[in-house]
């Protein structure tokens, strides 16, 4: 349904019920939100995130919210080895046989800094964590979403994904690559139930979006809980034949 705007999309309660979702970065910030969201519109959850705590507490507010029981997974993308995503999948394939959506929402900044003076070590791990790490996540889990009538896969883009700004240093590539990843694999899965699309979240209050402007006014900017509209759309049945987009979270 292109005629929806989906900064405004409101679904009914049920949306998307009897569907399983994982979401990277569960643990706080908009992946926190966006996994609420999904549970709170029927969704069974897989909370992923590096540690245990937040998700564990996430698990309690879902449940006693009335939500489907969420499944829980620790993984630290950063060092996540291949073992570590064979691990998940088979994990995924017991419990439920088939994916219908992943939200890859964690991620790093990094340091603001020239390219002139940019760490290496650094650079290296924040287009690992936000780049190749949703690559391999995506790869080892497709056969799970192809088990799905009606998958729906979203990667987190950014503004300075689109246009580059000096000082965004590795946190921009990884964003630019992360927009041709979606792209590449939304044209490669067209003739398949699956569609792939980006999400750019815009000023949140997160502790990434702190770290990057720590002068700003949080209560300036949009809560997480504000802008899980577009997630919603994107991961239910009213997006399907949506495909190979970046949308704006704002």
């Amino acid at each position: 349904m292109t005629d929806i705007d989906p900064r405004t999309y409101s679904p009914e309660g049920t949306h998307l019920e009897g569907r399983f979702v994982l979401v990277t970065g569960a643990g706080a910030g908009i992946g926190r939100a966006v996994a609420r969201a999904f549970a709170a519109h029927g969704a069974r959850v897989g909370l992923l995130g590096r540690k245990i705590e937040p998700l564990e507490s996430l698990y309690d507010e879902i449940v006693t919210a009335g939500g489907p029981r969420p499944s829980i997974a620790t993984m630290d993308l950063a060092t996540a080895n291949g073992p570590a995503y064979f691990e998940l999948a088979d994990s995924i394939e017991k419990e439920f046989g088939r994916l219908d959506g992943i939200v890859h929402n964690a991620g790093i900044l990094g340091v603001r800094s020239p390219i002139a003076h940019y760490d290496v070590g650094t650079w290296t791990e924040v287009l690992h964590v936000n780049l190749t790490a949703a690559f391999v996540m995506t790869q080892t889990l497709l056969p799970l979403l192809q088990a799905s009538a009606d998958a729906s896969i979203i990667f987190t883009s950014s503004g300075v994904g689109r246009q580059g700004r000096a000082y965004w240093g590795a946190y921009a590539v990884s964003k630019f690559g992360t927009e041709g990843l979606s792209q590449v694999l939304a044209d490669e899965l067209s003739a398949t139930p699956i569609r792939v699309n980006c999400i750019n979240p815009g000023r949140t209050r997160t502790a990434m979006r702190r770290a990057a402007y720590p002068g700003e006014d949080p209560l300036s900017i949009a809560a997480p809980e504000d802008i899980v509209a577009p997630y919603l759309y994107l991961m239910g049945r009213d997006s399907r034949g949506v495909t190979g987009q970046s949308f704006d979270a704002q």
